[in-house]
């Protein structure tokens, strides 16, 4: 994301994000729904709780149906399962922050 001009800004759980100043400034979100602790899915649903509908993009080995259905439902950009091109990546997250 750095070698496509991004500024990125990483944390090692769902937890640590919401407790940092950029939770409320973040431009996108990239997540797995595997993450130590709260899980992307329960990130996401604590988001539109809290009425930050900061656009999220999925990357995940979990790619089953049922967690792409419920994150596209909730509002997700994309959902990517792993492994997947970058030029996916970084379409989706452009067309993120666009819109």
């Amino acid at each position: 994301m750095e070698s496509a001009g991004y500024v990125v800004e990483s944390f090692a759980s769902a937890e640590q994000f919401l407790a940092s100043a950029s939770a409320g400034h973040a431009a996108c979100l990239i997540l797995d729904v595997q993450l130590p602790g709260i899980s992307g899915l329960e990130l996401q649903e604590k988001l539109i709780g809290a009425d930050h509908r900061v656009p999220i993009v999925f990357v995940t080995a979990q790619g089953t149906q049922a967690n792409r259905d419920k994150a596209m439902r909730r509002g997700a950009s994309g959902f990517l399962s792993k492994p997947f091109r970058r030029e996916d990546l970084l379409k989706i997250v452009g067309e993120a922050i666009e819109h």
